[in-house]
């Protein structure tokens, strides 16, 4: 997992309408970038439906919200519509930012030993660092957990 104090990888990838979307084109804003395993399942919805309800919070305090997973433009596209999520979704199939943010771990299901995204935040200052690092967000809790820590600085 990648620490507090370092550079952000950069990263381009597509949003749901098929943009491609760089993290250095924010920079001078903070950014919230978080990692979910998959559109449309239980936890998933449960994380994004909380990022788009406490989305005006994050907009007041210039906070750009990008949730990636590696669906595919199309799935975040109907995810999106499905949900009215008004915050950027990003598609990585390739892994390439999921790599880089170094989220893809093995993970264990009733004994069963897979590949998947850790469902993850991190908060990027200003200028591309990594702020904060949240490891392991519980879905309903994670949008609140942020907005909490951006409103004590």
């Amino acid at each position: 997992m990648i620490s507090e104090g370092v550079k952000a990888p950069d990263f381009t990838l597509p949003d749901k309408d098929g943009n491609q979307v760089s993290l250095s084109d924010h920079l001078g804003k903070k950014v919230v970038v978080y990692f979910y395993p998959r559109d449309n399942t239980a936890g998933c919805t449960k994380q994004a439906c909380a990022f788009a309800g406490a989305y005006k919070e994050f907009e007041k305090l210039g906070v750009t919200v990008m949730g990636i997973s590696k669906d595919s433009v199309k799935s975040h596209q109907n995810f999106a519509a499905k949900y009215e999520l008004p915050f950027i979704l990003l598609s990585d199939p390739e892994l390439k930012a999921i790599q880089a943010y170094d989220v893809w771990k093995e993970k264990k299901l009733y004994g069963k030993v897979s590949m998947g995204v850790v469902r993850s935040s991190f908060i990027i200052d200003e200028k591309g660092m990594i702020e904060k690092v949240m490891e392991k967000v519980k879905p309903d809790s994670n949008a609140a957990e942020i907005l909490e820590y951006l409103t004590k600085e």
